[in-house]
């Protein structure tokens, strides 16, 4: 056989362990760094600002919520026309009154479209407020002053396809 007409056979060296190596490590690293820089620019997971003094109020809000409950109250949420709609209503289906309706409406996941409302009565004695809101699931969080100085505070999750 002729010199010139003999393949030269590859060989695996330790350049391409080393390469293999390194691109597959940058990968993993590359991967850690978007995951890690997407989740720090989306959802804090932050439920409430100070979970000691949420412990604090546990039981007292605990109690409240019994004291609601062993009364009959009936409450709702809805969205419809961008509208959210809030109703309060006692067992007898005869609406409560309240001197300020707080919502606040986030994303279960995400901080895109976080809404801060207060909303107003309307004939029916319902409550609501205009918002825009794209489709998916929303925590709405309601938080209504009562006319005797008592609050009512209740969470719904609402999901919305259009």
């Amino acid at each position: 056989m002729n010199a010139q007409n003999e393949k030269k056979q590859w060989t695996f060296t330790g350049w391409h362990m080393l390469i293999i190596t390194v691109s597959f490590f940058a990968v993993i690293f590359g991967m850690n760094l978007f995951m890690a820089i997407s989740a720090k620019k989306s959802w804090t997971g932050l439920v409430v600002k100070n979970t000691y003094v949420a412990s604090q109020e546990y039981n007292t809000k605990l109690a409240t919520s019994r004291l609601q409950h062993s009364l009959g109250w009936n409450s709702s949420i809805k969205y419809e026309n961008d509208n959210l709609i809030f109703s309060l209503r006692d067992k007898n289906n005869v609406t409560i009154d309240a001197k300020q309706v707080n919502l606040q409406v986030n994303r279960v996941v995400g901080v895109d479209g976080e809404l801060q409302l207060i909303l107003s009565k309307n004939e029916d004695g319902n409550y609501s407020a205009p918002a825009k809101l794209a489709s998916g699931i929303w925590n709405v969080f309601i938080n209504a002053k009562l006319a005797d100085e008592s609050v009512f505070e209740q969470s719904y999750q609402i999901k919305l396809e259009k």
